[in-house]
């Protein structure tokens, strides 16, 4: 009787032992989980304050290389004078016409709905796109949002922007609901 006691007793001991383990593991995952998304969102920020030092022509190249990056073909930075609202134009992965239109803003601007009915009324119809993509480094007005919603247009604003450049795949963005997605709140302007 008293060997089985003393194994009741050891199974007992090893059962607090091994769950004060698992909880304290638990916990450092969850630090690291968190340490991990900190650095992740530092790290994003400095990427997006090095976008808002670019020009526009070197922003138009960055977004084409995002593009290149997540298996765009046929990519071409082809905006300048006269570019009727294309600044970028290429293949998705599955072969549809993407068309897009930059905007390099300061971070503390929003496009606005005119913006996005110039793009729309050139991207299909001057530029054949079956995927009309318009990337800005700030927000989108609601009105902005609420236009491009009923216009099947993509929005990438300065959050997504941050996602993409972090690696997150161009395609995940396409079917994004942006009515109902992201917020219009400018960001504050440097001081």
């Amino acid at each position: 009787m008293g060997t089985v006691l003393l194994v009741v007793l050891a199974v007992v001991v090893a059962g607090v032992v091994t769950g004060g383990l698992v909880r304290a593991g638990r916990r450092e995952a969850r630090a690291e989980q968190a340490r991990l998304a900190e650095q992740a969102r530092v790290r994003a920020l400095r990427s997006m304050e090095a976008v808002w030092s670019l020009g526009d022509r070197e922003f138009e190249e960055y977004v084409a290389e995002l593009c290149r990056r997540d298996g765009c073909t046929e990519v071409k930075r082809v905006g300048g004078a006269n570019d009727l609202g294309a600044d970028v134009t290429g293949r998705l992965p599955d072969g549809r016409k993407i068309v897009v239109q930059c905007k390099r803003y300061a971070k503390h601007r929003t496009v606005g709905s005119p913006d996005l009915q110039r793009f729309n009324g050139t991207a299909r119809s001057e530029h054949g796109a079956e995927v009309p993509l318009f990337v800005a480094s700030c927000k989108f007005t609601k009105q902005a949002r609420t236009f491009a919603a009923r216009h099947r247009l993509v929005l990438v604003d300065v959050d997504l922007l941050g996602f993409w450049n972090s690696g997150t795949a161009l395609t995940t963005f396409l079917d994004l609901d942006i009515g109902r997605s992201g917020t219009n709140r400018k960001l504050t302007p440097d001081s």
